[in-house]
Parts: structure tokens; C-alpha cells; sequence
């Protein structure tokens, strides 16, 4: 039994502005989706990886994911035009030795190789599990402008990726939304549906998601932290 991780990286990356989706925009000298497969590839609780994107990106990514020279076997996939779509056909060629199918956004680039294996192996026990991290802020729900009530900022997270899964589980709830009709923000919303518990794993403030502009200086800090730890480890090793 395996373990399959699916990057989704379809996303137009309309957000960031320009013509360079997200996914594709240069960090270190890097595509930002680069810096985030070393990490699942660095990880020994992932057997196999599924990079799913747009047809029209599926060439010039083959160029870079060839020049990494990966010990692990990647797959490119197209995807389609909503994340849900785009993962849904990495599911459906998923092998049927995959035990756990583990998700991960292409533009969290900084997610720890202990995170994967810790989220892996809840998903194991549980079926499902996720990263989160604590809301700092005051949440408020609202309607038309209007505050409707405040939210407990203690029963409240903020969701990451990964997010992993028991394959039959996540392979159900695919089915079962795809036969309501309904779209989901993240996985963990297309289990949660079907009654499923879902165990929450602390995640980190590290673990951002590139998505803006804004998002660029702080991902280049995190890139230089990076390389300087690793040429540390190198002198002291």
C-alpha cells in the first residue's frame, strides 16, 4: 500500500496579477511549484506524486520537473477549471495501491517534510486529517455588511494543506459531491458533508499560501532562511 500525494496547480492566479500564474513565479531562481515538490519529494511518507495543471502549462513544467532530476516518480495531469475538478482528475487515476492520498496547494512551498509525514499517519488512524492554525483575530459572521454574531476565536482555525486522506474516503466524497452538484473551498469540506470526522493538526504560520503580490517579500525571506539553515548543516556536517 502507498502513499499518493496530488499537487493541484491548475489556478489561473488571477490574484497575483500579471501573466505568470502564481505557481510559476520565480523564487530563488526557482518556480514557487518547485520549491514545494522538493519538499514532498524530501519526504519519505510519500511514495508517488500527481502535478496536475493546465494543458497549457503541462510543457513548460515537464522542462522544469526534468531539470530537477527527482529520485521518485512525478506525473503531470491535466487538470480542469475549478480546484475540485483539477483534483478530482488526479483521483481518478490514482493507483489502486494507494492506501492514503495525501493534497497539497503547489503555492505552499514552505510546508515542513515532519508536517506531510504527521498529517500522513493521522489520516491513517482517523481517515482524514488537516493543518490548521489558531484565528489571532476577532471572527465575525455577517450578512448584506451586517454582523450577524461574533464567532469564538477558540473554535475557529484557519485551514492549510495537506490535507490527507484514507483513499476510500476521499474517493466517496468526490463521488457523492459530484453526484449533488456540490463545490467544496477545500477537500476536507467534501468529507465533512458525508458526516466524517476530520482531526485537525496543528500547522504553521510559515506555511503560507502565495497568492498576492504582498505574499512575494515575505516567501523571499523564508527562501533565504532556507538555504542559509542548509549551508549551515552542510559546514557543521
Amino acid at each position: 500500500m502507498s502513499v499518493l500525494a496530488i499537487i493541484p496547480a491548475a489556478g489561473a492566479g488571477l490574484r497575483m496579477g500579471g501573466e505568470t500564474p502564481k505557481q510559476f513565479l520565480s523564487l530563488d531562481g526557482v518556480p514557487v511549484f518547485i520549491h514545494t515538490l522538493r519538499k514532498f519529494f524530501s519526504s519519505s511518507a510519500v511514495d508517488e506524486i500527481f502535478l496536475c495543471l493546465r494543458a497549457e502549462d503541462m510543457e513548460r513544467a515537464a522542462v522544469d520537473v526534468e531539470r530537477e532530476r527527482f529520485a521518485k516518480p512525478v506525473r503531470l495531469i491535466a487538470g480542469g477549471h475549478s480546484r475540485q475538478l483539477t483534483v478530482a482528475r488526479g483521483l481518478s487515476q490514482a493507483p489502486e495501491t494507494s492506501e492514503v492520498i495525501v493534497v497539497h496547494d503547489a503555492v505552499r512551498p514552505f510546508v515542513e517534510p515532519e508536517s506531510i509525514r504527521q498529517v500522513i499517519e493521522a489520516a491513517r488512524k482517523t481517515g482524514a486529517a488537516i493543518l490548521g492554525i489558531p484565528s489571532v483575530d476577532t471572527v465575525k459572521q455577517v450578512e448584506r455588511q451586517l454582523i450577524l454574531g461574533t464567532i469564538p476565536r477558540e473554535r475557529v482555525v484557519l485551514a492549510q494543506t495537506p490535507q490527507a486522506f484514507r483513499a476510500e474516503v476521499l474517493l466517496d466524497a468526490f463521488a457523492r459531491a459530484e453526484a449533488d452538484g456540490f463545490d467544496g473551498t477545500d477537500e476536507s469540506s467534501l468529507v465533512e458533508r458525508l458526516g466524517h470526522p476530520v482531526t485537525v493538526l496543528m500547522g504553521s504560520d510559515r506555511n503560507i499560501k502565495i497568492t498576492k503580490p504582498s505574499d512575494l517579500p515575505l516567501a523571499r525571506l523564508y527562501i533565504a532562511q532556507e538555504r542559509e539553515k542548509q549551508e549551515r548543516l552542510k559546514v557543521e556536517g
